[in-house]
């Protein structure tokens, strides 16, 4: 997530029970029915078997753990680090590759180190400020294959060349069209061909799947929101269409072979100091209070004689005409959404997917498939006080869809028509989720049909509804991973310092400044989940309150944000440090354990805990200033990419653990980093 999120108030005004009280509740009660232990000790117990014993919808990975990884980690944990280099473990290698300004084809110039490369070499090259992402193989070897990244956001001074933070920023109008056609191109979505040749990673130039999908793309609408008269503008009079995709920052991918990228941050891009909606408030649209104005002023050149279709006048919604097809007040409707992308298929269209909801989605991952049963999502909205979310599709899986000679049409046939869900956390350890449909009961007593005059109605305003049916606030829910022995699910909380007076017993702390990751596992009843715990972030010296998993300096850790599992049942957790005691021992990192295999004398899968640390090891520590984000595995679990974002004066060569010599400044580029081990084997293993 980006440093800059344009989220500074509380859009969230529901009274709903808070995750931090439901926690508290819920580790009162664990105290008292397993004898009055403390909340040390309480932390160290597995409640998901305590869920069992509240709970008759507990599933079978509850209790016991029939179905456990057998991986083994075989690396020594490292220490934490503050150098302008990544870290990495003996025996290991980290190479730099496709850096932001990388050339996709020849249209493209090469990137250039004063920032004088114009609007249309960025179209044509990489994005900045790598975030989520994923490797599609070529060729059985794992040697092929097709690299989609997320571009989250920009940094203006290192996008352009002479740029004055102050001066810039200060101005009322933006005066360079070139200038915010770039940045706008430096959004999105980069399709890279990468190959590997003797031992290293190479972009594979113009070939023909290398692609851009920039903020400016035109993209298909689908599901509830599609024709509707929500999304109408002037650009697309029959509601079909959105251009562009912003603020992608956490991914997923699909069973049939797509990639997914979120819209995060994306409502402070828009402004509307006009007359608003009840959605615009309740998501954070700019131009309210001191944000007048959009994120980075791009709606002040509209009306420029060089504007193209209206491509900068789109984000002021302010109402002009006589309707929506006179101006853009629905423009921000066609954002918000889970995007999905074909990678195989050059010049594929994106297709944004309506029924998972309309919020700021961070992550989209698909539960353990079943044959015969529907295929689920989760999805986290990233902000304080906000929601998460399951979307369950109304066709049933079939294993014949993971090979589709139409994989579009099969994202057509799980991910348009479904019931979106979202999640409130009771203190007995169990969980419910609510449906958002037109006949849902409200915590009022009505309906949403009371509220909602449609299911379009109800996405456009998603959280808005969730509020309504009484959904719990939680501490930033990030990315979500599941289990793939067991089928639990994970999910970071990353922090929320905002958190003054209210706790619920997901979300258990208040001045949550360490964030924590919580893991729930659905019940027979597709409403009903068991959760707890599984991990809370901590410098190693905090007090019992604060370390409350007895992390020492080997694993302490702050604000987990991106979350993976490879298919060994290895799950990979990313921080996005946010307290500085921790950032005084190290920059952002990437730790790794195996939860399946954490086991109490009885079998039972349990938490992290002072017993089990050395299960949990830090294997990757970031440079000086970025954020670790972004990760996927090889098929052959040889290569792991892993994407440093926002970093200070990194890289200084290809060699991503050699920092520039005492003195050098390097121009900062968000890259992607791939580790491969010395000897060719399995990473992590």
């Amino acid at each position: 997530m980006s440093k800059e999120t344009f989220d500074p108030t509380r859009y969230n005004t529901s009274n709903n029970k808070a995750f931090e009280d439901v926690l508290q509740a819920n580790l009162q009660r664990r105290s008292i029915l397993k004898g009055g232990l403390g909340m040390g000790a309480m932390s160290a117990l597995g409640a998901l078997g305590l869920a069992g014993c509240n709970s008759s919808s507990s599933t079978e990975a509850t209790a016991k753990v029939a179905d456990r990884s057998q991986a083994v980690l075989n690396f020594d944990s490292i220490p934490g680090s503050l150098t302008d280099a990544v870290s990495i473990p003996s025996g290991y290698t980290a190479q730099v590759l496709v850096p932001w300004g990388t050339p996709l084809n020849a249209t493209a110039n090469a990137w250039k180190n004063d920032g004088t490369n114009n609007s249309t070499d960025q179209l044509n090259a990489l994005g900045m400020h790598h975030d989520g992402m994923h490797f599609f193989p070529l060729n059985e070897q794992s040697t092929d294959g097709l690299l989609c990244i997320n571009h989250e956001y920009i940094d203006q001074q290192a996008l352009h060349s002479n740029w004055d933070n102050d001066a810039e920023r200060a101005k009322a109008v933006r005066t360079d069209i070139d200038e915010i056609r770039k940045e706008i191109n430096a959004h999105g979505i980069s399709v890279v061909r990468i190959q590997l040749e003797n031992n290293q990673w190479k972009l594979i130039d113009n070939d023909p799947l290398n692609r851009r999908y920039t903020g400016a793309t035109v993209m298909d609408l689908s599901g509830p929101l599609a024709h509707s008269e929500l999304t109408v503008t002037r650009f697309s009079p029959d509601g079909s269409q959105a251009r562009g995709t912003l603020n992608n920052c956490g991914n997923g991918y699909t069973p049939w072979g797509t990639y997914l990228t979120c819209e995060e941050n994306w409502p402070g891009y828009f402004t509307n100091t006009g007359t608003r909606t009840k959605e615009q408030d309740r998501i954070g649209i700019s131009g309210t209070g001191k944000y007048l104005q959009g994120r980075y002023k791009w709606e002040t050149l509209a009306g420029h004689n060089e504007e193209r279709l209206d491509e900068f006048a789109r984000f002021n919604l302010a109402p002009t005409g006589t309707s929506s097809l006179d101006d853009y007040r629905n423009e921000a409707n066609g954002h918000g959404y889970i995007v999905e992308i074909d990678p195989y298929t050059k010049n594929s269209r994106a297709k944004k997917r309506t029924a998972l909801g309309r919020f700021r989605h961070e992550g989209c991952t698909f539960g353990k498939l079943e044959e015969g049963k529907p295929v689920v999502f989760y999805s986290g909205h990233d902000s304080r006080f906000e929601y998460l979310y399951k979307f369950e599709s109304a066709a049933l899986w079939d294993p014949a869809d993971a090979s589709p000679s139409n994989r579009l049409l099969t994202g057509d046939k799980y991910m348009d028509e479904g019931t979106l869900y979202v999640a409130r956390f009771n203190e007995d350890s169990t969980g419910t989720w609510l449906p958002l449909t037109l006949d849902s009961i409200t915590t009022s007593g009505d309906t949403l049909a009371s509220h909602f005059n449609s299911l379009a109605e109800i996405i456009v305003n998603t959280a808005g509804a969730a509020d309504l049916v009484g959904a719990t606030p939680m501490d930033r829910p990030e990315w979500a991973a599941v289990d793939p022995f067991t089928g639990s699910v994970y999910l970071t909380l990353t922090n929320n310092t905002k958190r003054k007076d209210t706790t619920n017993p997901a979300n258990p702390r208040l001045n949550n400044k360490f964030g924590h990751i919580i893991r729930w596992d659905e019940g027979e009843n597709p409403t009903d989940f068991n959760w707890d715990i599984f991990v809370f972030g901590s410098p190693s010296d905090g007090d019992e309150e604060t370390n409350r998993s007895g992390l020492t300096d080997l694993n302490q850790f702050a604000s987990p944000d991106g979350l993976a599992f490879d298919q060994r049942g290895i799950m990979w957790i990313q921080t996005d440090n946010g307290a500085d005691e921790v950032k005084e021992y190290t920059n952002d990192q990437m730790l790794a354990v195996v939860p399946s295999q954490l086991l109490d004398s009885d079998d039972n899968q349990t938490v992290v805990a002072s017993s089990n640390q050395a299960e949990l090891k830090r294997f990757f520590v970031g440079p000086n200033g970025c954020e670790v984000t972004g990760f996927t595995i090889s098929p052959d679990y040889k290569s792991l990419f892993v994407n440093i974002q926002h970093p200070g004066n990194w890289p200084y060569s290809d060699n991503a653990a050699e920092a520039a010599p005492s003195g050098t400044e390097v121009r900062p580029r968000s890259s992607t980093v791939v580790i491969r081990r010395e000897d060719g084997g399995e990473i992590g293993v």
